[in-house]
């Protein structure tokens, strides 16, 4: 069989496929196909994200890429035997044409569209892609025209805050006093510390070109010619993976002082944090990307207007910048139509825990919690009821049965008292102690406070020990007092979102779940205090 007749089949590359073992599996297949003559071309691609059948092993067919999944180093023998590149066998590992398998049909992926499709450092296969076609449309707009489309996709930040990219970029547009004529800046947040999210990983490690382009094209909205991304230490590849195609990108001309021989200017680099939450921060970010301590800055002035070495920077997460390409390229109202309210496009959900199909669920804003969860999710992966779901990282509510019919959407969130932030997942069966989920927010700000400002960095430190008194059963009824007035202290008196937001999880952890502080307590007063919190 000649190369030209080879068979092309796809093995992820991600850290959670490499995790599984799709390195060894890819070796291995390798080796066998060179052992018994059988022409195969292996291309890494990214990942699809269904991550219960990663390594998910991909084969190239007329009808589309039918797979087998999840695959080990144990399970390639019988692989062969089956002939597997031949498409549709039927091995027990067989799952059928990957792009019709429910979990991933149902999903509108606009940023995720080419997510374990292409090779992820392949500049030909990203713009086989529709790849760059957003930077070429931008090249031909003038800055105005750039925000202008921005502002009407009706995009908003993904990193949590959910403020509208567009008017954020207007305002660093519109930085142009004498003294900051000199320099703007484009800073990616890529330190992405909330428990349960990947999905910034997975652009930087499966799509990083989109990345680069998203960020180029901001740069020219505003005036920038400096990018910088800041990186979580805790992703080495993401590393890799952008370094890799940040150098491609300079050598095919788009980045540099000449994008596309247009004398447009933009200049790209990979900053790496120090494994510090709070950097998560926009304030916080910059001081560490500065070389110092990162401690958060009081507000105002945004960094909008006095940001990155005291000059107009836009900072955005990495999601927010990777949706701009599709904006640019299919227009704003093709993103604007997915949504509800003013929550426009989608979000990339990613839901962990115990669950039993966990993964990224990209969806338009307008499903409840319920159907990502059951439909998708397929509730938790040993079997036991589902009690408990915090949504939006390690600051966010728990959620009880009772508000999981929730749409998501940033509004209605808001409306119960919750976040949907980077869109992270977390499930929990109905096994968890709720009170020692609460201490564990608590004691998560102990770790992770800059040490600022003091109802963050003392308030935490006092809030594990009431939860602790609690626990106890000591002075429970007086102590759950204390607890509520804590919480409010720190959600009105802290500098940032760290402390602000810390007792999001403890107050819906004694509101819905007071049944794990009432096992420390016999007096009836509880109940008063429960309804207050």
């Amino acid at each position: 069989m000649s190369a030209a007749m080879a068979t092309r089949i796809y093995i992820p590359s991600d850290t959670t496929a490499k995790a599984l073992g799709a390195d060894r599996v890819a070796r291995v297949i390798e080796a066998t196909a060179k052992e018994q003559g059988v022409e195969l071309e292996i291309v890494r691609n990214g990942t699809r994200a269904l991550y219960w059948l990663d390594p998910l092993i991909e084969v190239d067919t007329p009808e589309g890429r039918f797979g087998y999944g999840p695959v080990t180093v144990k399970d390639v023998d019988s692989l062969f035997a089956a002939e597997f590149w031949s498409g549709e066998t039927a091995h027990p590992l067989a799952v059928g044409l990957v792009e019709e398998i429910p979990y991933l049909k149902r999903q509108q992926r606009l940023t995720f569209s080419r997510a374990g499709v292409t090779d992820p450092l392949s500049l030909s296969d990203y713009e086989a892609h529709d790849g760059y076609k957003g930077l070429r449309n931008a090249l031909k707009l003038e800055a105005q025209g750039i925000v202008d489309a921005v502002k009407a996709s009706g995009l908003r930040g993904r990193g949590g805050a959910a403020f509208p990219t567009g008017i954020k970029w207007q305002t660093v547009l519109d930085a142009n006093s004498p003294e900051q004529q000199k320099q703007k800046y484009i800073v990616c947040n890529a330190d992405e510390g909330d428990s349960g999210t990947f999905a910034d990983r997975l652009v930087m490690e499966c799509d990083p070109f989109m990345l680069i382009e998203g960020m180029t094209i901001a740069g020219l909205a505003v005036g920038a010619t400096q990018g910088y991304i800041y990186l979580r230490s805790e992703y080495p590849l993401a590393d890799k993976n952008l370094n890799a195609a940040i150098e491609s990108a300079y050598a095919n001309n788009l980045l540099g002082e000449d994008i596309l021989g247009s004398g447009r200017h933009f200049d790209l680099e990979v900053r790496v944090g120090a494994g510090a939450y709070i950097c998560g921060e926009e304030t916080s970010l910059l001081e560490s990307l500065e070389g110092k301590r990162g401690l958060v800055r009081a507000k105002p002035p945004l960094p909008a207007i006095v940001g990155l070495f005291g000059q107009p920077t836009v900072v955005n997460n990495v999601l927010s910048l990777a949706a701009v390409p599709f904006i640019l390229d299919k227009g704003a109202q093709a993103y604007a139509d997915c949504g509800m309210g003013r929550s426009r496009g989608t979000l990339p959900f990613q839901v962990a825990g115990n669950v039993k199909q966990g993964g990224l669920v990209e969806l338009a804003f307008g499903p409840t919690l319920r159907e990502l969860m059951f439909d998708f999710a397929g509730g938790t992966r040993n079997g036991r009821p589902l009690r408990a779901v915090q949504v939006g990282g390690p600051l966010g509510a728990y959620l009880p049965e009772s508000q999981w019919d929730t749409p998501l959407d940033y509004e209605e969130f808001a409306k119960v008292g919750a976040v949907l932030g980077h869109g992270g997942v977390v499930m929990f069966d109905d096994t968890v102690d709720m009170g020692e989920q609460a201490r564990f927010s608590m004691e998560f700000c102990v770790a992770e406070s800059c040490g600022k400002c003091t109802p963050c960095r003392i308030g935490s430190t006092r809030g594990v020990e009431v939860i602790d008194r609690i626990h106890a059963g000591q002075n429970v009824d007086a102590n759950l007092e204390l607890l509520s007035d804590l919480c409010e202290t720190m959600l009105d008196g802290s500098l940032c979102a760290m402390g602000g937001m810390t007792p999001f999880p403890v107050q819906s952890a004694v509101k819905h779940f007071g049944e794990d502080f009432v096992k420390h307590s016999t007096s009836e007063h509880l109940n008063s205090v429960l309804e207050e919190a």
